[in-house]
């Protein structure tokens, strides 16, 4: 059981819930430069094929607030390279918050929008 739990908190796709809800608007991808939501954020509606500025490489919170709904892509992919290039560094889940997750952390530089993980 403690191998599993190990195994589970190392995977770029485990998650980690937040205290209170992270302050990202309805419909939104948003990352924070900083864990726990703090710092500057970005966010954005769609794809983004180059993160540009601050939170290229210095994303360390991310909470998916996208819309859900029939044919609608809602989980968000975020991958280490531009034009979504590389390895998947993190995937949220329709309403998924992630404070911070040591895999992921300072490796964005793009995302997709997509219908599952």
């Amino acid at each position: 059981m403690a191998a599993a739990l190990l195994l589970a908190a190392a995977s770029p796709f485990a998650t980690a819930a937040t205290a209170t809800a992270a302050d990202c608007p309805s419909g939104q991808f948003c990352a924070w430069e900083h864990a726990d939501h703090q710092g500057q954020r970005a966010n954005w509606s769609g794809d983004d094929g180059w993160w540009e500025g601050y939170i290229a490489d210095n994303d360390s919170s991310w909470a998916n607030h996208g819309i859900v709904g029939p044919g609608i892509p809602s989980y968000v992919q975020v991958f280490e390279d531009a034009s979504q290039g590389g390895d998947m560094t993190i995937c949220l889940a329709p309403g998924q918050e992630v404070n911070y997750n040591g895999v992921a952390n300072d490796r964005g530089d793009s995302h997709t929008w997509a219908h599952s993980c």
